[in-house]
């Protein structure tokens, strides 16, 4: 199951790359949007680290508990 978040983990970044880019496609056409576009990539990006760090220290907790 662990391999499994580690994977999933980096959806977040897929993710948020993909806003990202949509957010510099509609930088011209349509300022609201890509800002909007650029919020979601940044609150992903954020999710991303959290979670990492989330597992990494549920990780360590359990290797010591053994």
């Amino acid at each position: 199951m662990n391999k499994l978040w580690k994977i999933l983990q980096y959806g977040y970044l897929a993710v948020a790359i993909i806003f990202f880019i949509e957010g510099f496609l509609a930088l011209n056409s349509d300022k609201e949007k890509s800002f909007i576009m650029f919020g979601f990539g940044i609150f992903i990006t954020l999710v991303f680290f959290f979670k990492r760090h989330f597992r990494k220290k549920v990780e360590k907790r359990n290797s010591q508990a053994q």
